[in-house]
């Protein structure tokens, strides 16, 4: 199937896949080829994995977005993505701990850096 996964700034992935997986406002979804039309609201702070054909897997931390699914076609529309390779830990670790996750915001930029560290594969 064709995977593109867009950010408001820039096409980040696309090209030809065999999985996707996505976590959505009502739950985690797998995309294998012929899936069934399905257009979903992203997690506002998630993960997203794209397995490529070639046998590459790419991760990318996802801040909000949509995810169109057509029996041929996967489009993950994002505010802002991240490839796993390009996320700074350490500037992730920062944002977590200065967080204040008793106001709204806070909670929003925790979420934001907990996705960034597990698309980096340094979650805690």
């Amino acid at each position: 199937m064709t995977v593109e996964l867009v950010a408001v700034e820039r096409r980040i992935w696309s090209g030809s896949a065999s999985f996707v997986l996505a976590r959505t406002t009502v739950g985690e979804i797998g995309v294998l080829p012929g899936h069934e039309s399905t257009l979903a609201q992203l997690e506002e702070a998630g993960v997203v994995r794209i397995d490529g054909t070639d046998g590459t897997s790419t991760t990318l931390a996802v801040h909000g977005g949509f995810l169109s699914i057509t029996p041929e076609t996967v489009t993950v529309l994002a505010e802002y993505a991240e490839v796993s390779d390009e996320i700074d830990v350490s500037r992730a670790r920062s944002a977590l701990d200065k967080a204040d996750t008793s106001e709204p915001a806070g909670a929003a930029a925790a979420a934001r850096a907990n996705a960034r560290l597990r698309a980096a594969g340094a979650a805690e």
